[in-house]
């Protein structure tokens, strides 16, 4: 595909921003552009939020032929977070940009793994192989700095601005293109892509009758950590209203992460790597060795909230949301991630330069992500059991349907982890895309 210039999108003055909110004239409007040095003619997206969502969306909208400017209101792009699961739907996604194989090459889980109870017995086992088989490829765990160093280096440079904060002022509709308020001014565009996570402000502009994000009962722990010299198999462990994970790294280290009931807003008194060792420090190898090796300072813990009430559309007039900002959910299937990626695909799939149809966007992303949502919030139920005669009843059910075959096991992600995306990648389209006329491009299902 023939590149296409870069071009940023065009930025309005404050005092223009602040005489058009007055009278948004078409007149106004024009000499607004005019004043600006950039040439007409050119769709222009601003993504709000430099997360794996948004970064995912600014290379595929860029591919598509769009010019994208991102907002982060971060000084850097160092992720909050430490890994991240990126099962076979979410890599399928990634080819759709010519990240798929990449990815891939990450891969360090090939062996067994499966649950088990904190004194170490097996409750189930599965197979990297027999999840590749059912689903068509691997179970990839990630850094997210690598994963987002690795989404950024495919944008050119000063596409993404950091210490930007954004506000979303006029979401834009048939007539008109949306606005972004920053503290220098604001930023119109043909598309704004609100990326910005659970707490949201462009959602909250949107939809500001929505109730917004709950808190899910439970709060996670992540780390990463030196690999043990005691070998071990993939495992997730489930306790009492607790479980922990523990997944290798391509670079040796191991990813690991915590979960328990707890009040909203609890912290601990001295530091979150004793209150690790409290928790979880009598639990089988090599939790306690890991918990052992990990730096204080880069425990990390967040409460989990996710949106209990679906949002009535991801869209209104040019603007759209994906990732967390629209259906956050809790981690208990490792999909918010992977949901963000398809998110951003689809997205740019339905976003052609010469008509945008966001309407059909939402349309075919609502569903499947709130579903999926649901899913996770029941399985966290499971995951969270405190009752003792509950977790003999589900650790028997689990033991019985491992007995009877790993695919009865991976079963439950059918649906989900089959996910295949609507169109081919990038790379096999052999015409690159119009290039709409100077103006404001339709807008299919603008204000709904």
């Amino acid at each position: 595909m023939p590149e296409v210039p870069e071009v940023p999108a065009r930025p309005v003055s404050a005092g223009t921003e602040a005489a058009r909110t007055v009278a948004r004239s078409t007149d106004a409007r024009a000499a607004t552009r005019a004043a600006t040095a950039e040439p007409l003619g050119l769709p222009r997206a601003v993504v709000v939020g430099g997360g794996i969502g948004g970064l995912t969306a600014a290379v595929a909208l860029r591919l598509r032929g769009w010019q994208v400017t991102v907002l982060e209101r971060s000084r850097s792009l160092t992720p909050v977070g430490a890994g991240i699961s990126l099962a076979p739907n979410a890599l399928r996604a990634l080819d759709v940009i010519g990240m798929g194989d990449e990815i891939r090459g990450l891969a360090a889980w090939q062996g067994d793994g499966g649950m088990r109870t904190p004194q170490g017995r097996w409750v189930s086992r599965t197979s990297a192989s027999a999840l590749a088989e059912r689903f068509g490829g691997p179970l990839v765990v990630v850094h997210r700095a690598e994963l987002v160093a690795r989404l950024v280096a495919r944008l050119p440079e000063g596409t993404v601005r950091t210490a930007a904060e954004a506000r979303l002022a006029d979401p834009g509709d048939t007539a008109r293109p949306a606005l972004v308020a920053g503290a220098d001014g604001g930023l119109e565009a043909e598309l704004v892509v609100g990326a910005d996570g659970i707490h949201s402000g462009v959602r909250q502009v949107l939809f500001p009758a929505h109730p917004g994000p709950v808190y899910s009962g439970f709060t996670t722990w992540r780390i990463v950590s030196p690999a043990p010299r005691q070998a071990f198999d993939a495992h997730e462990t489930w306790g009492r209203g607790r479980i922990w994970g523990t997944q290798p790294l391509k670079d040796g280290r191991i990813y690991a992460y915590g979960a328990a009931l707890a009040p909203a807003g609890q912290r601990a008194a001295d530091d979150e790597r004793q209150e690790l060792l409290r928790r979880f420090g009598d639990w089988h190898h090599p939790i306690p060795a890991l918990i052992a090796a990990a730096d204080p300072a880069h425990v990390l813990r967040h409460d989990v909230h996710h949106i209990a009430e679906p949002l009535p559309a991801f869209h209104r007039g040019r603007t759209v949301l994906l990732g967390d900002a629209a259906h956050a959910m809790p981690p208990t299937l490792g999909q918010g991630g992977n949901q963000a990626i398809e998110d951003a695909i689809v997205l740019a799939h339905h976003a052609r330069p010469d008509a945008v149809d966001l309407a059909a966007y939402s349309a075919v992303r609502a569903p499947r992500t709130a579903a999926i949502a649901r899913k996770a919030v029941q399985v966290a139920r499971i995951d969270m059991m405190t009752s003792r005669a509950g977790i003999a009843v589900r650790n028997a059910g689990l033991a019985a349907l491992s007995k009877a075959g790993p695919a009865l096991l991976l079963r439950g992600f059918d649906g989900i982890a089959d996910w295949r995306p609507p169109q081919p990648p990038y790379a096999s389209v052999e015409a690159a895309p119009a290039i709409r006329p100077a103006g404001p491009e339709p807008v299919t299902g603008a204000g709904t």
